[in-house]
């Protein structure tokens, strides 16, 4: 990269070619390190980070700004799809997160009860935290959305907060439910997806003899598993099917998303094709693609793909549930060079939900459906056809179909 370049650019253009300005970023870390101190007194939107490493002696805490008032965006993936990363990592840079080893399994735990509080509200709730020492670093995360300077705690207190919502107050006090069931019922009252993922890692769900503090990333994935699995069981299998093949087209921030429905039973297909210099792939000379699917029911085995699978798999089922059908769905997605962060599952799903939420192409087959891939994919529908499991699937229920006729 020319040394002029930044210098032409200046943060505007993106010359270089990344889908965020590596200099502000670099700049936006730096500045909130050397400002850091070892007290804050901030509006948490309300966040918190349960850790996964030693589990079940686990780091836990709060996050938030050094500043005070409406920080709500700051974790709202829901706000997010339309943002620049930048923007995002403005955000995410901000949150300092304050830390301290707890047991997993000690719900009743003061410190972890402050936690619960702060998580309760769906609105910024104010906190004062004071550091052993002067908060640094930062983290990117392939699960978890991008987080500023830490440090150990020395004291974290909940000052003053909004009620919780009435679904969120009901359910927490509920000593019978279980946690999967308690997901649904936040998910059915409104409750955005990401505020359930935080009340379930911080123990605040589930029957109180069994309630667990939950690690972050594993606590994303079984929200976007729970609800999507319902979805599908109980609503989704029972739709009658679309009647033409539908095809859906985000590009944004270096990616492509595209959604093929295909009229028939419930089936579904998450495949990624990571480019070289792009996040998994950053010194590969070739495209690496990975996937995988489910039919008729939802997977019992974790994904290989990891969470990713999850989180698009439950905002596929959310545009199904919405115009009450069912379909055999195929989604790729193609990331670029300059695409180089890990940033969050959030990203996948809030992306397609917005791609869900455009206008489809709306086409009689699946020959027809590929054209329109080749008019958007740097990858090329061959390729993709030879990768989809389900595609193959599809192709040879046809050629049985065919050979049944002529006979």
């Amino acid at each position: 990269m020319s040394n002029n370049l930044c210098i032409l650019c200046r943060g505007a253009k993106y010359l270089c070619g990344r889908a965020y300005c590596p200099v502000f970023t670099k700049l936006r870390v730096t500045q909130k390190v050397f400002n850091a101190s070892t007290q804050l007194f901030g509006s948490s939107p309300p966040a918190v980070f349960v850790g996964r490493t030693g589990y079940p002696q686990v780091f836990a805490g709060p996050l938030a700004p050094n500043d005070v008032g409406n920080t709500e965006a700051y974790d709202f993936p829901e706000l997010w799809s339309s943002r620049s990363l930048d923007e995002v990592l403005d955000m995410r840079l901000s949150l300092f997160l304050g830390r301290r080893v707890v047991d997993a399994r000690s719900v009743e735990d003061r410190y972890v009860q402050e936690l619960q509080l702060l998580v309760l509200p769906l609105k910024p709730v104010d906190v004062e935290v004071r550091f052993a020492k002067r908060p640094i670093g930062f983290s990117f995360s392939e699960y978890e959305p991008p987080m500023g300077p830490r440090a150990p705690m020395e004291s974290f207190r909940v000052v003053s907060m909004p009620p919780p919502a009435r679904a969120v107050e009901k359910l927490y006090s509920d000593a019978d439910a279980k946690a999967g069931v308690a997901v649904i019922e936040l998910y059915s009252s409104g409750v955005p997806v990401s505020h359930i993922q935080k009340l379930l890692s911080v123990g605040a769900l589930g029957r109180k003899r069994s309630r667990r503090l939950v690690p972050t990333r594993w606590a994303i994935t079984a929200v976007d598993d729970t609800i999507s699995r319902h979805l599908i069981e109980e609503k989704v299998k029972w739709f009658n099917s679309i009647s033409e093949v539908q095809v859906f087209v985000r590009q944004i921030h270096k990616n492509l998303f595209i959604s093929i429905l295909l009229p028939g039973e419930w089936g579904f297909e998450w495949m990624e094709a990571w480019f070289p210099r792009s996040t998994w792939n950053p010194f590969g000379e070739s495209v690496a693609i990975e996937g995988d699917h489910e039919l008729f029911r939802p997977r019992d085995e974790y994904a290989s793909i990891g969470g990713c699978y999850y989180a698009a798999r439950l905002a596929t089922v959310e545009y199904l549930v919405r115009i009450s059908r069912k379909a055999m769905a195929i989604v790729l997605r193609e990331i670029y060079p300059g695409f180089d962060i890990p940033i969050g599952v959030w990203f996948v799903r809030e992306q397609l939900r917005a791609l869900y939420s455009q206008q489809p192409y709306k086409v009689s087959s699946i020959e027809e459906a590929l054209k329109i891939v080749d008019k958007f994919s740097a990858l090329g529908s061959r390729i993709w056809a030879e990768k989809s499991r389900l595609l193959k699937l599809l192709k040879r229920v046809r050629k049985i179909d065919e050979f049944l006729k002529r006979d």
